[in-house]
């Protein structure tokens, strides 16, 4: 039969938009978006979420070097750090769907129900696809107390006009840490309650218990091993929060930061047979869904790969070429690093620390404090540690762990080497520029 367009795909954000702009060459394409053209990403994710923290990471820079010639640390202005997040977050949307139309890529914003497996309702219409793609990302989780009403997320923190005096975060994820560290350095009193006695569960803990003591001397008090067990609202910018261990404590905002979920809600997917279970969108090693002509994406799919904003390219990118039958082959992942933007950054790629000392035969792992070598000297990071674990078997980069204020750098260097299967003399035969963070390379492992 005839459809109103060859694939469909739900969420314009960069996993969506990736597979549209691939498929678009060959096809008719219709983009769905329910909320903000562009996605969480440039809108309320990692974007301005980097460009508060480029702002903070200066002036934590001018600080570690109030001894070196700089005697006057800066202070944030909150409102000009909130015009300057504007400054890029108020033209996505609308740049995001110039540029659909400009490439000929149909759009309907609105929500969007399956009534089958070629048939979406959105905005009052029915639209029909050969082929349907589910990109609709993730959405905070909000802890089921009672007050819950309270909670705010990450979008109203990276909206705020003003900087409250007192702020508390549940969880002690990537998003509660990064913008708890923002809020800190900005002046915030800050508190994060945690569950049990870990923060950034996917970190070795030798690494994750360093940054917390940073992130204490800074300020941040951290509830462990403590349950938010209700919220109280007085006025506008008061909440009070019990907790199962200590005497409430009152501030003016709480953010629910602990994890997100798939955005599914709406879609009917039980009701067309789409298989799904709490961490997302089952699909198979081809990225399709237990409906053969719908596939889904990004942070919306229930996998075990890092859900960042690069992944979703890969597999928007990777599922175009699929629809496209111009590859057949299974998805295959690069080595994705990722990095907690922490003020010093924590990041790491390739094989966890833990398994590689499961594997003792076969991994041999080095540990290096790095603070008093010339690149970390000179910026004043004494904090600074790498851990690099190399494969014995054929003397290959397998992972890497680190804790630096350039770290972000610095895991992109072994992100690479991992990726190409260089060995130690291939990776460092080269003449990288000196002195810079990869000049540091060749004396890591």
């Amino acid at each position: 039969m005839a459809y109103d367009y060859d694939t469909i795909i739900i969420g314009g954000g960069p996993g969506g938009l990736a597979a549209a702009y691939a498929l678009n060459r060959a096809q008719k394409v219709l983009v769905v978006e329910g909320n903000l053209w562009g996605g969480t990403c440039p809108n309320f994710g990692c974007d301005p979420k980097k460009m508060l923290y480029g702002v903070i990471e200066t002036k934590r820079q001018a600080v570690r070097y109030q001894n070196s010639g700089l005697p006057e640390a800066p202070t944030v202005d909150w409102p000009a750090l909130m015009r300057f997040k504007h400054s890029y977050t108020d033209k996505i949307p609308t740049g995001t769907a110039a540029g659909l139309k400009a490439a000929g890529i149909a759009q309907i914003h609105g929500r969007a129900s399956f009534v089958d497996a070629h048939t979406l309702t959105v905005a009052g219409q029915q639209v029909t696809g050969a082929q349907i793609i589910i990109a609709t990302g993730a959405t905070p989780t909000i802890p089921d107390i009672p007050g819950k009403d309270a909670f705010q997320t990450s979008t109203d923190f990276l909206d705020l006009p003003h900087l409250p005096k007192k702020i508390g975060f549940v969880g002690a994820g990537y998003v509660a840490i990064e913008l708890a560290n923002i809020a800190a350095e900005a002046g915030a009193e800050v508190h994060i309650f945690q569950h049990n006695n870990r923060l950034l569960r996917g970190f070795p803990q030798e690494y994750t218990d360093k940054l917390k003591k940073i992130l204490t001397d800074k300020g941040i008090t951290f509830h462990m091993n403590t349950n938010v067990t209700a919220l109280s609202t007085s006025g506008e910018d008061q909440v009070t929060v019990s907790t199962d261990i200590s005497a409430p404590i009152n501030l003016n905002v709480i953010y629910a930061a602990a994890g997100r979920r798939p955005n599914l809600d709406g879609l009917n997917l039980p009701g067309i047979g789409v298989d799904t279970k709490p961490q997302g969108v089952e699909v198979d090693d081809h990225l399709r869904t237990s409906v053969p002509t719908i596939y889904a994406i990004g942070d919306a799919i229930a996998k075990n790969v890092p859900k960042l904003t690069p992944v979703s390219g890969i597999e928007g990118g990777y599922v175009a070429k699929q629809i496209l039958g111009t590859s057949n082959e299974p998805i295959r992942y690069p080595a994705i690093p990722h990095t907690v933007f922490a003020g010093p950054e924590l990041a790491q790629v390739g094989i966890s620390l833990d398994a590689a000392k499961q594997q003792p035969e076969r991994y041999r792992v080095s540990d290096q404090e790095i603070g008093q070598w010339y690149t970390y000297h000179r910026i004043q990071d004494d904090n600074a540690r790498v851990t690099t674990i190399v494969d014995k078997t054929n003397g290959k980069l397998a992972g890497a762990i680190m804790l630096a204020v350039n770290a972000e750098e610095l895991v992109n260097d072994f992100s690479e080497i991992i990726t190409h299967g260089e060995s130690a003399d291939e990776a460092t035969n080269w003449t990288p520029i000196y002195p810079s963070v990869s000049s540091d390379l060749s004396y890591f492992y």
